[in-house]
C-alpha cells in the first residue's frame, strides 16, 4: 500500500497522468520496438553525438522574427504540449517558437547518458543547427526547469533570457534549509521514489504496467494535487494520457523516464542558489513564474530561492495552480515579461 501510494503520487505529480496535450504523430512499425526503425512525422536535427532531437516550430518565419523562444516542457509532456501563446502575440511582438521533444520523449531519441551538463547542450546544440544567432530565450516548465537552471550554469552566455515556469525543487540541494523542508511530504515522497527508480526499477516498471491495481491514474483530477484552476484547466481540455501503459511497456521509454527523474531528483553537481546574476549588474532577465495555489511546488521554497537570488524577478499568480502555461493570459505575461520587461502589478508577491 506504502509503495502504491508513493508511486502513484509522485508520477502523478510529474506528468503520468492525463494532461491536456497532443500525443506526438509517431508511429512504430509493426512487430519491432528498435529506435531506428520509428517512423517520424516531425523535423529533426542530428547532435554531435549522433542522437536526434525532433522539433516543432510555431509563431512568425524564424528569419522574420525579433525573438527566438525555445520551450521546454517538463516530464512526462512532449514538444506537443499546449503552450497558450496566442498566434496574435506571437505575430504581434515577431516571436519565433521552438519546441523540442527532449532526449528519449517523443521522436526524439533516448540518451543514456543523460545528465544536468546533457541537457543544456542539447538545447545550445539545437539551438546553433537551427541557426538561432549567439543569443537566444528559454522557458523551462515544471521538471523542465533543470535543463534551464543547466543552461543558467552551462551556457549564461547563450541566454538572451530566461523563465523558469513552476519549476520544481530539488530537496537534494544543500541550501535549501531544514526547518523549511522537513514537514514537507513532497520532499519524502521524491526521496522514496528517487530509492525505487534506483534500486528496483524492475519492480517500478512492473508496477507502471501491471493491470490488477490501479497506479499512474491515482492522481488523476485529485484535489489534494491540484488547485481549482487546475481542476478547471483538466475539465475543459480534452486529456491524453501521453504515457499510457502500453507506451510504458517499451522498455526504452521506462529508461528515458527514469533517468530524466533520476537526474532531476539526484544530486547536483551544482548548487543554484550559488549561481550569479549572468547580466549586467541591476538588470536581469531571469524570471520565475509561480502560483499561489501550486500544491505540487509550494509557493514559500520558490519565495525561498527569490530570497537567496533576488537579481530574478519572482512573479507569483495569485489563483494560479501547477498548469500556469494552460492560461493563455499568463502566457502571454510570462512572454511580455521576458522578451519586453513588461510589469505586471497582479503578478507580485503580497
Amino acid at each position: 500500500m506504502v509503495f502504491k501510494k508513493v508511486v502513484g503520487l509522485v508520477m502523478g505529480c510529474f506528468g503520468l497522468s492525463k494532461q491536456p496535450t497532443r500525443p506526438a504523430p509517431c508511429a512504430e512499425n509493426s512487430g519491432s520496438l528498435q529506435i531506428d526503425e520509428i517512423v517520424c512525422n516531425s523535423p529533426r536535427i542530428r547532435l554531435s553525438d549522433g542522437r536526434f532531437l525532433a522539433y516543432r516550430e510555431r509563431g512568425v518565419p524564424k528569419n522574420e522574427s525579433n525573438y527566438r523562444v525555445i520551450v521546454v516542457h517538463g516530464f512526462g509532456s512532449s514538444k506537443e504540449m499546449n503552450f497558450m501563446a496566442t498566434q496574435e502575440l506571437l505575430d504581434e511582438l515577431s516571436i519565433y517558437l521552438l519546441l523540442f521533444d527532449r532526449a528519449g520523449y517523443g521522436e526524439s531519441d533516448p540518451n543514456p547518458k543523460r545528465s544536468l551538463k546533457s541537457e543544456a547542450f542539447d538545447i545550445e546544440e539545437l539551438a546553433d543547427k537551427l541557426q538561432l544567432g549567439s543569443k537566444f530565450y528559454v522557458v523551462g516548465v515544471s521538471l523542465g526547469c533543470y535543463p534551464a537552471w543547466s543552461c543558467l550554469n552551462c551556457i549564461p552566455n547563450r541566454l538572451a533570457g530566461i523563465s523558469l515556469v513552476v519549476p520544481y525543487i530539488n530537496y537534494k540541494w544543500p541550501s535549501l534549509p531544514a526547518d523549511l523542508t522537513k514537514d514537507d511530504y513532497r520532499r519524502g515522497l521524491s526521496r522514496w521514489m528517487y530509492i525505487v527508480a534506483c534500486y528496483a526499477p524492475g519492480l517500478l516498471h512492473w508496477w507502471l504496467t501491471q493491470k490488477l491495481f490501479p497506479s499512474s491514474t491515482v492522481l488523476d483530477r485529485n484535489p489534494a494535487f491540484f488547485s481549482n484552476k487546475d481542476l478547471e484547466v483538466l475539465k475543459n481540455t480534452p486529456g491524453y494520457q501521453l504515457l499510457s501503459q502500453n507506451k510504458l511497456r517499451e522498455r526504452s521509454v521506462f529508461d528515458s523516464l527514469r533517468r530524466d527523474f533520476m537526474v532531476a531528483f539526484g544530486k547536483w553537481d551544482f548548487d543554484p542558489m550559488d549561481l550569479h546574476n549572468p547580466y549586467a549588474e541591476m538588470e536581469s532577465s531571469v524570471h520565475i513564474w509561480q502560483g499561489y495555489e501550486d500544491k505540487v511546488v509550494p509557493f514559500q521554497l520558490q519565495r525561498y530561492v527569490w530570497n537567496k537570488l533576488p537579481w530574478i524577478r519572482y512573479h507569483e499568480v495569485p489563483d494560479g495552480g501547477h498548469l500556469l502555461v494552460y492560461d493563455s493570459a499568463v502566457c502571454e505575461a510570462i512572454l511580455r515579461s521576458l522578451l519586453v520587461g513588461e510589469d505586471f502589478p497582479l503578478y507580485r508577491p503580497q
